[in-house]
């Protein structure tokens, strides 16, 4: 229920006001069940795990690559899970109803209320995300924040060594512009935000550490300094304040 509502009243964001382009969900067809791991560069906090339900919702009803039939949404999927910061999910009444359709919250080890932190990884929280993956797909942003090309975190390459789930890359590109810092306000109309599903990573359990596997997923989701360099993102914040 929770899914059809926020869906339905997101649902304009994506294909009115801003026109959402999905390419890729041909590689969402033949997935297993359960143990999939999606992970994807992030931009804003709500918006675009909205879109993502948008996108798999639609796959689970037949519809490839378009979100224009809202029908989807009668039968979303909802063995579908988002790893979220705890502190996030916790700010405000839709962050805390959001959190129903799926958010499975980790307290940040790195960074919390604003400030820099150093602390342990709550196991408990680490097996909460296990069981999201023995239960379904799993969405995770390996960067833990919405900076452009911020360094991934190691955590989620060693879940995936242990895990061994199946990688599935998403790169998505101008929700920044599109929506405000949370994702909840159309900042922008007219934008095209695209979601781009890559084919699942080739991964060596075994014998790749997990330091090689954050390499291989940071350049899937196009995040490392060689994709800075080509990505001018000085010049995109330049363009979306002088369309603010």
């Amino acid at each position: 229920m929770v899914i059809f509502i926020f869906g339905m009243i997101s649902y304009r964001r994506f294909n009115g006001f801003n026109k959402l382009k999905i390419t890729g969900t041909e590689n969402l067809v033949n997935l297993p069940d359960t143990n999939v791991l999606f992970v994807s560069n992030h931009q804003t906090y709500f918006a675009d795990v909205a879109a993502m339900y948008h996108a798999f919702c639609a796959v689970n009803n037949g519809y490839l690559n378009t979100i224009k039939n809202p029908i989807y949404l009668l039968n979303p999927k909802v063995d579908f899970y988002y790893v979220a910061a705890e502190e996030t999910m916790n700010k405000g009444i839709l962050a805390k109803i959001f959190k129903i359709a799926g958010a499975v919250t980790v307290k940040r080890t790195w960074r919390a209320e604003g400030k820099n932190v150093n602390r342990l990884v709550d196991m408990h929280e680490v097996e909460n995300i296990m069981k999201a993956l023995d239960n379904g797909w799993v969405i995770t942003f390996p960067q833990g924040t919405t900076s452009a090309f911020a360094q991934g975190r190691k955590g989620t390459a060693k879940l995936v060594k242990n895990q061994r789930p199946i990688v599935v890359p998403i790169k998505i590109n101008g929700f920044r512009r599109a929506f405000d810092k949370k994702g909840l306000k159309v900042k922008i109309t007219g934008v095209k935000p695209t979601m781009h599903f890559k084919k699942p990573l080739d991964i060596d359990y075994d014998d790749e550490s997990a330091q090689q596997i954050l390499e291989k997923i940071m350049v899937a989701i196009e995040q490392t300094p060689d994709f800075n360099l080509l990505y001018d993102y000085d010049e995109e914040l330049k363009k979306e304040k002088s369309e603010m």
